[in-house]
């Protein structure tokens, strides 16, 4: 399904899953640095890790493909500290969407516990 040669970008921060084409569109031109209808697909996670968006243009529109995962988590590949971005290829990709833990992942963000109530 993926065209040979399509660069593939995965942002490092979690993104809030209402976000649709336009906002989505923002953060790869601000935090990614490209521009949306470049061709390259661009994966956005959420908080959770559970769901994921995709972003990519085929040639006549902006698309987006949602994800929920059933089982397990999306787990992100390593990166250099401070990076906002990383570039995979089609096989981490691949491995990503389907929930397989990718050595090297890193670990997903601790949530605090709720105060005490009194």
């Amino acid at each position: 399904m993926i065209p040979a040669g399509v660069q593939m970008f995965v942002a490092l921060d979690p993104v809030d899953m209402r976000f649709g084409f336009e906002r989505l569109s923002g953060l790869v031109r601000e935090r990614l640095g490209y521009e949306p209808r470049s061709g390259a697909l661009f994966v956005f996670v959420g908080k959770r890790r559970v769901t994921a968006k995709i972003l990519f243009h085929d040639g006549t529109g902006l698309c987006v493909l949602h994800k929920k995962i059933d089982l397990g988590t999306f787990s992100l590949p390593m990166a250099a500290e401070g990076a906002s971005h990383i570039e995979v290829d089609e096989v981490v990709l691949d491995a990503l969407l389907d929930g397989v833990e990718l050595s090297g992942a890193a670990p997903p963000t601790k949530k605090k516990p709720p105060p005490r109530v009194h």
